[in-house]
């Protein structure tokens, strides 16, 4: 979470939606001016997973070494190596995968109504609380 903060107090992004599950992440964001998409992904995606590896390395050694791979140009694998990314260019499309990501830890069976997960931006949609200060409503 404290990457997605980053991002958005460096203005690199507006985040418009979020929900962070166990295995993986869903994000609606938006480069802003004078900023790369494939830039920022690639900081987001390098940042977390050396996160993931120092607290790991601290707290559980022995889970690190499921993520161990034979890489030339890595020790450990986090990430998806390409992950999906999709342009939203319709307010139907936007909309359509924001409430897909406010689901996601309703169909996980992680909550029963969406805003009751505290790693969503659906608290911040219906609630009006952004606890992680990262949310840009859609419609500004």
């Amino acid at each position: 979470m404290k990457c997605l903060q980053y991002l958005v107090q460096q203005k690199r992004v507006k985040v418009f939606a979020f929900a962070i599950m166990s295995n993986h992440i869903h994000l609606i964001w938006q480069p802003l001016p004078g900023q790369n998409l494939q830039t920022i992904q690639h900081s987001f995606l390098k940042h977390t997973a050396q996160q993931f590896k120092a607290d790991l390395q601290h707290c559980n050694a022995s889970l690190l070494q499921q993520f161990k791979v034979n890489a030339k140009d890595r020790t450990y694998q986090f990430w998806e190596r390409n992950s999906l990314s999709i342009e939203l260019r319709s307010s139907k499309v936007f909309h359509q995968k924001m409430k897909y990501i406010h689901q996601n830890p309703v169909e996980a069976g992680l909550c029963i109504l969406p805003e009751e997960y505290d790693y969503s931006s659906a608290r911040y949609y219906v609630l009006g609380i952004d606890d992680f200060g990262i949310v840009t409503h859609a419609n500004e």
